[in-house]
């Protein structure tokens, strides 16, 4: 197996989602590395065709990478109820449609939960997975992927992160991904906890292909 590749100092995030631009600059911050985003750029979203989030993240990535000359880092994630069969899964943005509505589609998840009589605690089990992919223009892939389990509450709880933290509450703790700080949710040590899916796919990512700021 070859040895993973070193990101340089110049990467573009292949999102146009202001919110997950904003956690992959707070995660790529210590390690000095110059985001640009592929909105910034103008470039455009490629079609996500593909059946899993590691598959439309590389898709991603690999669409920034060849359409920038720089490499690119991508992230495709989202919400899996166990009782909805996985479902939103990879279409938890589209869920949204294209208006970026979470509230519809938390509003949703909960209608097809009642549906089903997923009431009960344990019968709301779910996770959140982000897959994250670096890719460069000649083609070299890196990817990662990290889970984080919890439970879906009803109503929504608070007004910070993006998408659906208002609706998960991450297992061992008592405030939704919508009720905390950045720092909390997605810090990594040792002065956070790396809480969240992407945090801990990130650490992977980092452990691999990052090396820390020098002073």
């Amino acid at each position: 197996m070859s040895a993973h590749r070193k990101i340089s100092d110049r990467l573009v995030i292949a999102t146009h989602n202001p919110g997950k631009l904003a956690e992959m600059r707070d995660l790529l911050a210590p390690y000095g590395v110059d985001a640009v985003s592929a909105g910034e750029l103008g470039l455009s979203e490629p079609d996500e065709t593909g059946t899993t989030f590691r598959a439309n993240a590389r898709i991603k990535a690999a669409a920034a990478a060849k359409a920038s000359g720089q490499p690119a880092f991508a992230d495709d994630s989202g919400l899996a109820v166990d009782a909805l069969d996985g479902e939103p899964g990879i279409y938890s943005a589209r869920w949204a449609g294209p208006d970026k509505d979470f509230r519809a589609a938390m509003n949703e998840v909960q209608t097809r939960l009642m549906k089903v009589g997923a009431k009960a605690p344990e019968r709301r089990r779910a996770h959140f997975v982000s897959a994250l992919c670096v890719a460069w223009p000649d083609g070299h892939i890196e990817e990662f992927e990290a889970t984080v389990g919890g439970i879906v509450v009803w109503p929504p709880r608070g007004d910070k992160g993006f998408g659906y933290d208002p609706l998960f509450l991450p297992d061992g703790y008592t405030r939704t991904f919508g009720e905390m700080p950045s720092e909390e949710k997605h810090g990594l040590p040792p002065h956070g906890l790396g809480l969240s899916h992407r945090a801990r796919a990130f650490v992977k990512l980092a452990a691999a292909c990052l090396e820390p700021r020098k002073g």
